[in-house]
């Protein structure tokens, strides 16, 4: 006997009704989650726990009376326990300072009048290490002539061998405030140690945590308690999240002047020193409002990669680039295959300008 049409309707409303009860009780559900996620993050507790997830399902199963089979049930289920699970860290995201959620315009890092992120790439030059006074100043005189405004250069070098040259320490950063002074840069230089935060603030610009140090945790939070900006390298092997997290220590301290760098991670890959994640600079840019700044020189390891690098990383939208300059790199006393001479130097920054004139003029047309 067919099924009358006012039949069928009424059946159907109940169904509108039911799909609604299950709606009103999933957003209910969805709340308590946020509210178990709020209560797990102030405990520090991971947000996916397994037995956890297993003792509802064994529940479930157990009051399940049909007509579904257990298998379906376990699978909606499931889903359901997968978008509370991605809610919890929906929520988490919105929660950190540096994420995107949080705010939505771009940070502009200002450091002696050059503003970092404001959509014109920043340059950013100098040795490997400080040597000498000699050095660096012959560095810095090319880059002044080219009107460029920055200059690295490590003071402390954190190296895999104790052996190799560490660095000459506060000294180093003496000879760097000499040259910032003489030549109108601003220095950016790596900091090792908290106890040497303080020292550094009257000799550097920039205070920049490197690969080796993306989670020193001490280190971090002493960068963020101080008026100055960090310049943040990825870790060696670091995840993009373990990356965002380490600078949210910096910014938890108060301290929201922070510029990302991609230096590249370690793979199985042998033909570079590192692997330049090239996809971190969209990725980072779209998960925080902080500038991002390409390392091309210890994300490749070869000068004749530095280049299409650059320009690989402009074009993809990170705010500027790093690179290393010797004036004779031969006798470098660190990473002495990778850093360019002053005409290979010419012949990088004459190719990354052209690259930019050109998107400027198809960008006009």
């Amino acid at each position: 006997m067919r099924m009358s049409n006012k039949e069928l309707d009424v059946l159907r409303e109940k169904l509108d009704e039911i799909n609604l009860s299950i709606l009103q009780l999933i957003n209910e559900r969805a709340k308590l989650v946020q509210d178990i996620g709020r209560v797990k993050e102030k405990q520090g507790v991971n947000k996916y726990d397994p037995l956890r997830e297993k003792s509802m399902l064994d529940l479930i199963e157990q009051h399940n009376e049909g007509p579904l089979e257990n298998n379906t049930v376990k699978h909606i289920f499931k889903e359901i326990f997968k978008m509370s699970l991605d809610l919890q860290k929906d929520d988490q995201k919105k929660a950190l300072l540096v994420s995107r959620k949080r705010k939505a315009e771009d940070t502009i890092v200002t450091i002696k009048g050059q503003e970092i992120g404001n959509g014109t790439p920043t340059m950013v030059f100098g040795p490997c290490a400080v040597e000498s006074y000699e050095q660096v100043a012959a560095v810095a005189k090319v880059l002044q002539g080219k009107g460029l405004k920055f200059i690295r250069g490590g003071a402390y070098k954190p190296r895999t061998s104790p052996y190799d040259f560490q660095g000459l320490g506060l000294e180093g950063l003496k000879i760097l405030k000499r040259v910032s002074d003489e030549y109108g840069l601003a220095v950016i230089s790596e900091i090792v140690s908290p106890a040497d935060i303080e020292p550094a603030l009257d000799y550097i610009d920039v205070i920049q945590i490197g690969a080796r140090n993306m989670q020193n945790f001490e280190l971090l939070k002493a960068a963020g308690s101080v008026d100055k900006p960090v310049l943040l390298k990825r870790g060696l092997s670091a995840t993009i999240d373990e990356f965002i997290h380490a600078a949210e220590y910096i910014m938890a301290q108060g301290n929201g002047r922070i510029i990302l760098c991609e230096r590249g991670i370690r793979t199985y890959e042998k033909a570079t020193r590192n692997t330049l994640d090239i996809t971190a600079v969209p990725i980072l840019k779209q998960e925080t409002h902080l500038p991002v700044l390409v390392d091309v020189t210890h994300s490749t390891g070869r000068k004749d990669l530095l280049l299409p690098a650059a320009k690989a990383a402009l074009a993809i939208g990170a705010d500027g680039i790093m690179a290393e300059v010797h004036p004779e790199p031969s006798v470098a006393l660190s990473d002495a295959a990778q850093q360019m001479d002053f005409n290979e130097f010419d012949q990088f920054l004459n190719g990354l300008q052209n690259q930019l004139k050109a998107s400027s003029s198809v960008l006009s047309n």
